[in-house]
C-alpha cells in the first residue's frame, strides 16, 4: 500500500538584495503572496536555516506613492522604515517593475519618502526629517553615568561617542541601551561614533529586532552624521564608515536650528532570485 503524499506548500519568488552589506529578503507582495507575514520573517530571515536576512521587505500597493515598503525584522517585528532597505526596494522596483524609472516615491509607516536611482548600483535616498532630538542625556548603565544623543531618523536612535571604534562593547553596551527604561516602550537602536575627520566618521550599531551588530545601518548612518555635526562639527556631507568597510554619504541642511533636506546615498546589489516552499 502505497503512503499518503505529504501535500507541498506554495512556492514563493524572492530577491536577495544587499544595500552597503545589509541584506534583505525583497518580496513582491502586491497580490498578498505573503499573508502571514511575522512568522514568515522570522522564517526566512534565519541564517544557516532559511535564506538568512537582516530583514524582509514586503512591496505592497499604495495610494499615496509608487509603492508601499514594508519591513519586518528577524525577530518578527515590524518597524517604521529603514534606510538602507528603502534603497534597496527602490533599485529592486525600478529594475523589476517600473521599467527601470529613476526617481520614485516610498511609502512608509514612517513617512513619504524620494529615492533616485544615481547609477546601476548607487541609489539616494530623501529622508523624512528627523524629530524627538533630545542632546546630552545622562543614562545609567553598571551604576555609571553615560553622555547619549537621542533621535528618531525614521526609527528611534542613540547616539554615544566612543574613543576607540573598534574596542566598543557594541553588543553588551548596545543591548542595556536598547532596553533601557529611558527608551521604553518602543527601545531604540543604539550607534557607536568616533569622529574620523572633519567631514567623516566611524559608525558600529546593534539593531533594535536584529539584537545584535549589523555590518551597516542606514538610519544609524542619519543619526549619527547628524549629531556629529551638532556636537563635533563634522560637515555636510559626511561619508560613514560602516563596520563592514562600506562607506554610507550624509547630506544634511542646518538652519534656524532645524534640520532639513536629508538624504542618504551608497550602492545597493541584487545578489540573486530565488523561491522558497513554505
Amino acid at each position: 500500500m502505497v503512503g499518503r503524499i505529504k501535500k507541498l506548500g506554495k512556492i514563493i519568488r524572492f530577491t536577495k538584495v544587499n544595500g552597503s552589506d545589509n541584506d534583505f529578503v525583497v518580496i513582491d507582495n502586491r497580490r498578498n503572496v505573503v499573508s502571514n507575514r511575522v512568522s514568515f520573517a522570522k522564517y526566512i530571515c534565519q541564517r544557516r536555516l532559511s535564506v538568512g536576512a537582516d530583514g524582509l521587505i514586503l512591496i505592497e500597493g499604495s495610494r499615496r506613492a509608487d509603492f508601499k515598503m514594508r519591513i519586518f525584522n528577524p525577530d518578527g517585528s515590524e518597524a517604521e522604515m529603514c534606510g538602507n532597505g528603502a534603497r534597496c526596494v527602490a533599485l529592486y522596483v525600478s529594475l523589476r517593475i517600473l521599467d527601470r524609472r529613476s526617481k520614485l516615491k516610498i511609502e512608509t509607516k514612517a513617512g513619504i519618502l524620494e529615492a533616485e536611482i544615481m547609477a546601476k548600483d548607487r541609489v539616494k535616498l530623501k529622508m523624512s526629517n528627523p524629530v524627538n532630538l533630545r542632546l546630552n542625556l545622562k543614562v545609567k548603565i553598571d551604576k555609571k553615568a553615560k553622555e547619549v544623543f537621542h533621535i528618531n531618523t525614521g526609527v528611534p536612535h542613540t547616539v554615544l561617542f566612543v574613543p576607540d571604534i573598534t574596542k566598543a562593547d557594541v553588543y553588551n553596551t548596545g543591548r542595556k541601551l536598547r532596553f533601557h527604561a529611558c527608551f521604553k516602550p518602543q527601545g531604540t537602536n543604539v550607534d557607536f561614533v568616533k569622529v574620523r575627520d572633519r567631514s567623516s566618521i566611524y559608525m558600529r550599531t546593534y539593531e533594535r529586532g536584529v539584537e545584535n551588530e549589523t555590518l551597516a545601518c542606514g538610519t544609524g548612518a542619519v543619526a549619527s552624521a547628524i549629531i556629529a555635526h551638532l556636537r563635533k562639527g563634522v560637515r555636510s556631507p559626511i561619508s560613514v564608515h560602516t563596520r563592514s568597510g562600506e562607506v554610507l554619504r550624509v547630506y544634511i541642511e542646518y538652519k534656524d536650528d532645524k534640520i532639513n533636506d536629508v538624504y542618504l546615498e551608497g550602492n545597493v546589489k541584487i545578489i540573486y532570485e530565488g523561491n522558497i516552499r513554505v
